[in-house]
């Protein structure tokens, strides 16, 4: 009896929130947002992006797009990161970003956390490369 190579086998896209255990969390990310200061003379300023927590992530890769900004052609790669659900991983938004504690890569969060099961056991939310995080 011949069995296929893929029998049983799910790719991560099509993964379920249910389906997630913890060794699926491979990666490893800083969680950072932008720290506020005083001027001097009584005025909030932006800072630079700090770290305010690390946690264990699985990134999943989507299929990229090409966008023209500034009438240059600019590769942007999205990515799913799903992340356990905590009273952190709740407060994110489009104004934090990732950075990989392993390769450095930047992840910019496009979209709110979302709370796929309804369970609040792992959130997800979509990410990018290849924008531009400091503006």
């Amino acid at each position: 009896m011949r069995l296929s190579r893929n029998c049983g086998q799910q790719s991560h896209a099509n993964r379920k929130a249910s389906e997630m255990t913890a060794g699926n969390l491979r990666s490893k990310l800083h969680f950072q947002r932008r720290g506020q200061s005083d001027d001097g003379f009584g005025n909030t300023v932006t800072g630079e992006f700090e770290t305010v927590f690390t946690d264990a992530a699985e990134i999943i890769p989507r299929m990229g797009t090409e966008t023209v900004m500034a009438s240059r052609l600019q590769g942007v790669q999205p990515f799913t990161i799903r992340v356990r659900s905590s009273t952190q991983t709740r407060e994110l938004d489009a104004t934090w970003r990732a950075i990989d504690a392993r390769s450095a890569a930047v992840y910019s969060i496009a979209s709110p956390p979302t709370n796929l099961d309804q369970k609040n056991a792992y959130i997800e939310m979509l990410a990018t490369t290849g924008v531009q995080t400091d503006a």
